[in-house]
């Protein structure tokens, strides 16, 4: 695979190309916005963004408000 991970817990919010990456994978979302099919979240303040495959497989805790923590 060529998709740079992350452990949860440890989000990374842009890449060094200042593109978003998902918090729980890493994968880095094509252009300069967000897209649609994306989720954004604020956990401690911080804006969390998590790719529509993430989001998919914990829509049933993010429905239940855990934080990604808890995923």
């Amino acid at each position: 695979m060529d998709e740079e991970t992350h452990p949860p817990g440890q989000p990374a919010e842009e890449s060094a190309e200042g593109s978003t990456v998902c918090a729980r994978c890493g994968t880095a979302a094509e252009g300069d916005t967000v897209p649609v099919t994306w989720l954004s979240a604020v956990e401690d303040g911080r804006r969390l963004h998590f790719c529509g495959t993430c989001a998919r497989l914990h829509i049933r805790a993010i429905e239940s408000r855990l934080d990604s923590l808890w995923w």
